[in-house]
């Protein structure tokens, strides 16, 4: 019997154990922060839907309480893909520096194809009844920035009212407005689902104007972004995790599927059936079945980020956006 020289054989050893790693699937960390709200809270419930998870890629659901613990974690490592607002986008660019972030997938669009645009409400019997009647009021936002925060300042502005010059902005959490409003702490509260089906709230409010209004139409509002670098070294991987992603949302979007859809949301949000009727209909935001996104919504709203002062240069969306993968995706559901 033919001995092998031990040096040779802790060799194949390493190979084939190097084969054997290389044959793992890809760990994939998706961010999600509101339930229902985010595709990542919803898609992985139905993993009989995805025929290559487990194969070449396992996707792992992450929560995070804001947007700006996934710039922290994409930077450092430790998510792969983040749903970033329109604003966090930019402002992970320009000011985290991260220019390697690339678009890869669509989540959700205000106001498009008739579905519902962020209102701003105020109260019925209040003393604000026009945009101009702002000037002089203590008005909430979720934070300096954000999504919904940018196209208050860009409407007031058009009116000629700026921040703390002509009105106050306090930092509310969602949940806390509607009360605050009632009470008359806060004159104007800006509104999402769920918490605009609130019925005390939608009995002493009036929307003033909505986020299409201030941003001049349909906003492409939420994207998946990934890294360059982790793209480049596990594109096929991406794709095949896109292609089932896809294939999900294909299924939540169709109304055939309502009861369940309905099911797996009340899951995922402790909330039961009977107040989520506006999930993926008209009520709700827009979701594209194909996840695809549209740019040329998002670069007007990173525009007016850069007009009211919160982006120090204008940004270029198509640079850092790579289609590719989502295309592939799609081409592979809809064939």
């Amino acid at each position: 019997m033919k001995i092998l020289n031990p040096l040779l054989a802790a060799l194949l050893l390493v190979v084939a154990a190097g084969g054997a790693a290389a044959q793992e699937p890809v760990k994939v960390r998706v961010a999600w922060v509101v339930p229902i709200g985010n595709w990542a809270s919803m898609i992985y419930q139905k993993k009989d839907l995805m025929t290559h998870f487990g194969k070449s890629y396992v996707a792992e659901p992450v929560h995070f309480q804001s947007t700006p613990q996934m710039i922290t974690a994409l930077a450092t490592g430790e998510l792969e893909i983040a749903d970033l607002a329109y604003s966090t986008f930019a402002i992970s660019v320009e000011n985290a520096g991260m220019t390697d972030l690339r678009i890869i997938a669509d989540e959700s669009r205000d106001g498009f194809d008739g579905h519902q645009s962020g209102e701003y409400v105020v109260l019925k019997d209040g003393p604000v009844k026009t945009i101009d009647d702002l000037k002089g009021k203590v008005l909430a936002t979720v934070g300096v920035g954000a999504a919904l925060d940018i196209p208050v300042r860009a409407m007031l502005r058009k009116h000629g009212l700026e921040d703390k010059r002509d009105y106050t902005m306090i930092e509310v959490a969602f949940p806390n407005m509607g009360a605050m409003l009632a009470d008359r702490k806060i004159d104007f509260m800006p509104t999402v689902p769920p918490f605009k089906f609130d019925p005390r709230l939608r009995s002493i409010s009036r929307p003033l104007f909505t986020v299409a209004d201030a941003l001049g139409g349909p906003t492409d509002f939420i994207v998946w972004v990934a890294r360059a670098g982790f793209i480049a070294k596990h594109r096929a991987a991406m794709v095949d995790l896109l292609e089932d992603a896809v294939r999900a949302a294909h299924y939540f979007t169709d109304n055939e599927n309502r009861d369940e859809i309905l099911k797996i949301a009340s899951q995922v949000s402790h909330a039961p059936v009977s107040r989520l009727g506006y999930v993926l209909t008209k009520e709700d935001t827009y979701r594209d079945p194909n996840m695809m996104p549209d740019l040329p919504s998002l670069q007007r709203a990173i525009d007016v980020q850069h007009d009211v002062g919160l982006l120090k240069t204008r940004l270029d969306v198509a640079k850092y956006a790579d289609l590719s993968l989502v295309k592939e995706a799609a081409a592979r559901v809809n064939k």
